[in-house]
């Protein structure tokens, strides 16, 4: 219970559908200070005395469990080193695959728990076989199954998720207020919870040291200085202090960070349509698609609030692939998902996809199911494929 109206009523109805109900609120941080506050929060001291409050309206026993450790570990770290790698991490997705999925499910599975509950917008559908299926929430427009991309067939054998057929989060606020649900009107949380001030780059240079470095274009020749890598994203255009033109007068754009070498590349906007990505840090979300060697068709998307684009994606060996972060090839974090060792999940879009960075996450649907996800290690750009820098299948 984070101490928001969903995850109030998702309680409630779980009550009325007959089970035996205890509300959980994660304790992510020993400093309160450090993470947003107010009707922003999702995790603060505030938020776990509204979540009580829930509680005890509904009628529930009501914990509060630590996993600030845990928090800081696998995923403020995690943010930092991904950063620093010159990637672009989604915080919120980790929290779900690493926490809230794994240290928390595992914790309530070995207390006897039979699964766990939440307030996402995703629904669990039984397949022909009896295996479940995550699907997206009927209101398109609240639909949080992007995030959950990342839970595997066994952990959405003890997941529930109440709000999936809601049309709309009116209807769930007008239901809290009848409920006596003090949290009906509460503003929902954004942003990320760790960063007090909403200030991404400010937090994280007190953290990564910046030092100036060099702006290249795709050749590697020098066209600018910059003050700090990480205070630029792929698909920049402003505030680039590019001290050469372009040959052609064009504007150029952000087209990759190189942190080991300190560099930023630019380059012309075609440039950032992406054609091919892959990632080897890849899961499904319950079995294997059928042809997943040779090949299947499916959409792809790549932000949470993002359209899902049709793709073809497959599963390819590739000798000598570099690891994510503390993480060997095809072998699982703690929580985290696995690939094959030595292998890759290729995805090809059928209409090249813009601003795609490494660190995202592109997730894998076949109409309303999520078939599974991988975190994206490389891009290759529409021209280059054409011109024959791109991977080839294997």
């Amino acid at each position: 219970m984070s101490g928001g109206v969903d995850s109030a009523v998702a309680a409630a109805r779980a009550v009325e559908a007959g089970h035996e109900v205890v509300g959980v609120h994660l304790a992510l941080s020993r400093m309160p200070g450090t993470l947003r506050t107010g009707s922003r929060g999702c995790c603060t001291v505030e938020d776990a005395m509204d979540a009580r409050r829930a509680a005890n309206v509904i009628g529930i026993p009501f914990y509060v469990w630590d996993l600030s450790e845990q928090f800081a570990e696998r995923v403020v770290d995690d943010f930092v080193s991904e950063y620093r790698a010159g990637r672009t991490p989604n915080p919120c997705m980790r929290c779900n695959e690493r926490i809230k999925f794994a240290a928390l499910l595992e914790k309530a599975l070995a207390l006897g728990f039979d699964a766990l509950c939440t307030g996402h917008y995703a629904s669990i559908v039984t397949g022909p076989d009896g295996s479940r299926q995550l699907h997206r929430a009927s209101a398109w427009a609240k639909d949080q199954s992007y995030v959950l991309g990342v839970l595997t067939a066994q952990q959405l054998q003890h997941a529930l998720f109440p709000l999936g057929q809601t049309p709309s989060k009116e209807l769930v606020r007008a239901e809290a207020a009848r409920r006596g649900l003090s949290v009906a009107a509460k503003p929902d949380s954004h942003d990320i919870c760790f960063i007090p001030d909403g200030d991404t780059r400010g937090w994280l240079a007190e953290r990564v040291p910046q030092e100036p470095g060099a702006v290249v274009d795709r050749e590697g020749v020098r066209v600018g200085t910059h003050s700090g890598a990480l205070g630029y994203t792929v698909g920049q255009r402003r505030g680039l202090h590019l001290g050469a033109p372009a040959p052609d007068g064009r504007p150029r754009f952000v087209l990759e960070i190189r942190p080991a070498r300190n560099e930023v590349v630019v380059g012309p906007q075609e440039a950032l349509a992406v054609a091919q990505l892959a990632g080897t840090a890849y899961s499904w979300a319950g079995a294997e698609p059928e042809g997943a060697w040779a090949g299947f068709d499916c959409e792809v998307q790549i932000r949470a609030h993002a359209e899902p684009v049709p793709a073809r994606a497959w599963l390819a060996r590739r000798a000598g692939l570099p690891a994510r972060p503390g993480q060997l090839p095809g072998t699982a974090e703690a929580g985290g998902p696995a690939g094959s060792a030595g292998a890759e999940l290729v995805i090809e879009p059928q209409e090249p996809l813009l601003g795609v960075a490494a660190g995202q996450t592109a997730v894998l649907y076949a109409g309303t199911r999520v078939l599974g996800q991988c975190t994206i290690d490389r891009t290759i750009s529409a021209d280059a494929l054409l011109a024959g820098a791109g991977a080839q299948r294997v």
